[in-house]
């Protein structure tokens, strides 16, 4: 029998739970909102733990099962199912991003930046479902990207409706995306320290011990599951060969690491132009991801056939094809496979990612580092047998090993941009620490002359060509970006235009009724080429019956390349003395990209003045 004081508390209890009306209610009454956002971060935590290890296994399950399925097979019924499956995988995504989930297409993190700076954090759990399922059979039946990008952006989605759901302040639901973007990335990579540091890289514009504390408890929870069911390994089930001591052949990550900044700058830039040729064509583009995947399966099949390897390594170009890199550090590749398995995998992975599949290019960037790395390595070794002149120089599989992490760190740093991270996750990946000095030598100078060639970086260029204006995203603020960045950063897509054979009345109407009241306008034909440039004072004071097209002839008219830096476009305006400008195609300027304003360089001027005060 209870007491009375203990009937009265659970009397007490009981109401409190009736009175909150639902579980979330009773949190916010139960908790401080410091209690809550922990609590929520260890279900996070578990959450995308255990969504990133499902992920993880329903690819390589996928993949295992056609693969064999494949290999078992005669040769012709081989190449049938080689060049099926990422095609149909291909046109599976194609129809679905079309017609129900926009968001899946790409690796998910440039959705995800766009989530946490311009939509305060949400991200649709539908979206989050559809990027697991589009991920796992994209990458699972061969086509060849990698499952972080995808698991950063379903983990993002857990962590959003996560949040939505415990908290109203809109504050607090924007601070859990990150947490799970951690989650996810140390789940996916079993690097829970390179998790926190690709997070403040790559999303967060300052350190915040809040921020980290929660970040620290899903990614604790996040690698715990990871680690529990698919074991205490690293991504990488090797290990570099002996001890490394310094020694003079460690330069040679100086010239891998300039290698490495070149080959992701073309990478890059490959997969820029390509992916805006895809948005070009005329092509339906339900289609595009399916022509995406049979070329992966044509590629796949070249390397397959030029290699001629037994076994594992045959499927090193289709899916993530972690085999090889493997065999790489072990040094049981010939120069001949490695440099047609670089190449080959480079060609895969631009046309698949570019085409617009479903996956990331986490994995692809870290093999094709690992097998640059790799060449340079069995160079090296191959010249030092000819004039040994490097004292104390270690075996072949040493060296060739430890230049396949030098590579590795290397690409990562020139591609993906974020220098710490490129340095600690090869640590976490590799489960090696004794390669420090060259690695940091030659990740700097990749990531620097990557930077230097390309200033804007690989996922917020992705951003930018899909439109979305990045002028609250902290990459955007500097002396160094003001200069150097183009000015499609800050430019305003799909400005608002008028036709130029409108009279200044009829416009003056349809303004009034969009409400889009500007200081100037574009003007465009019926093609929508640019024709000139008019403002809203000129249309008043002519008569209504006046046309635009009258307003407009023999104008001196200026036109701003989209891919001029955000100084030039500055400086072409000042000395016109032009408050705004139409941005144009760099080989066509009737082509209308968007549309700049003197004080859209005016408000990137004060946010970097105010960042130095």
């Amino acid at each position: 029998m209870r007491n009375e004081a203990e009937v009265g508390v659970l009397m007490m209890f009981k109401q409190e739970i009736k009175s909150a009306g639902s579980l979330a209610n009773f949190l916010r009454v139960r908790f401080t909102d410091s209690q809550r956002f922990m609590l929520l971060c260890l279900i996070v935590g578990l959450s995308c733990g255990l969504a990133a290890v499902a992920f993880h296994w329903v690819i390589h399950s996928l993949f295992d099962v056609v693969w064999h399925t494949a290999i078992q097979s005669s040769k012709p019924l081989f190449v049938l199912i080689m060049l099926g499956a990422p095609t149909l995988a291909g046109l599976l995504v194609g129809v679905v991003v079309q017609k129900w989930a926009p968001d899946a297409a790409g690796s998910g993190i440039p959705q995800t930046k766009i989530a946490y700076y311009n939509k305060g954090g949400k991200i649709s759990i539908f979206t989050g479902l559809w990027r697991f399922m589009l991920g796992a059979v994209y990458v699972g039946l061969g086509n060849s990207l990698g499952r972080e990008g995808p698991t950063v952006h379903f983990s993002a989605a857990i962590a959003s409706r996560l949040g939505r759901w415990a908290f109203r302040d809109a504050s607090r639901v924007q601070s859990m995306l990150p947490v799970g973007m951690a989650a996810g990335i140390a789940a996916a990579f079993n690097a829970p320290i390179s998790a926190l540091t690709f997070v403040f890289e790559e999303l967060l514009d300052n350190f915040s011990m809040k921020a980290l504390g929660g970040m620290v408890v899903a990614v604790v929870i996040a690698a715990a599951a990871s680690r529990t069911l698919l074991g205490e390994d690293p991504v990488l089930n090797t290990h570099l060969i002996g001890d490394y001591t310094t020694s003079g052949w460690m330069f040679v990550a100086l010239p891998l690491g300039l290698l490495a900044g070149i080959i992701g700058y073309g990478f890059t830039r490959s997969v820029l132009g390509l992916r805006l040729k895809f948005k070009e064509w005329k092509c339906p583009k339900w289609l595009n991801p399916a022509i995406g995947g049979l070329s992966c399966g044509l590629i796949g099949l070249l390397a397959w056939q030029l290699t001629g390897y037994v076994g594992e390594a045959q499927n090193s170009v289709f899916s993530i094809g972690y085999e090889s890199l493997e065999l790489a550090f072990q040094n049981k590749l010939t120069l001949t496979a490695i440099t047609v398995l670089l190449i080959l995998k480079m060609f895969a992975v631009v046309v698949t990612y570019a085409s617009g599949g479903s996956g990331g290019l986490f994995s692809p960037t870290l093999y094709l580092g690992g097998m640059l790395g790799a060449l340079a390595g069995l160079v090296l070794t191959q010249v030092h047998q000819f004039s040994p002149w490097i004292p104390n120089f270690p075996d072949t599989a040493q060296v060739v090993g430890g230049c396949v992490l030098l590579g590795m760190g290397a690409m990562f740093a020139s591609v993906v941009r974020c220098p710490f991270t490129s340095l600690i996750i090869i640590f976490e990946l590799t489960g090696n620490y004794s390669l420090i000095l060259p690695l940091m030598a030659g990740n700097m100078l990749a990531y620097g002359l990557s930077r230097r060639l390309q200033p804007v970086s690989m996922y917020n260029a992705l951003i930018m060509q899909d439109g979305v204006n990045l002028r609250s995203l902290p990459a955007y603020q500097g002396v160094q970006d003001y200069r150097k960045l183009p000015i499609q950063a800050i430019m305003t897509y799909q400005p608002y235009t008028l036709f130029v054979k409108a009279t200044t009345g009829e416009s003056l109407k349809m303004i009034r009724e969009t409400n889009h009241s500007y200081h100037a306008y574009p003007v465009v034909d019926a093609d929508d080429k640019l024709c000139g440039v008019i403002t809203l004072h000129e249309l008043r004071e002519n008569s209504t019956e006046t046309t635009i097209e009258s307003l407009i002839q023999n104008q001196d008219l200026l036109v701003i390349n989209q891919n001029s830096s955000i100084h030039q476009a500055a400086r072409a305006m000042v000395s016109r003395d032009y408050q705004q400008a139409p941005i144009v195609a760099p080989n066509d300027e009737q082509k209308l990209i968007g549309w700049v304003t003197m004080n859209d360089i005016v408000r990137q001027q004060n946010t970097l003045e105010a960042d130095e005060a």
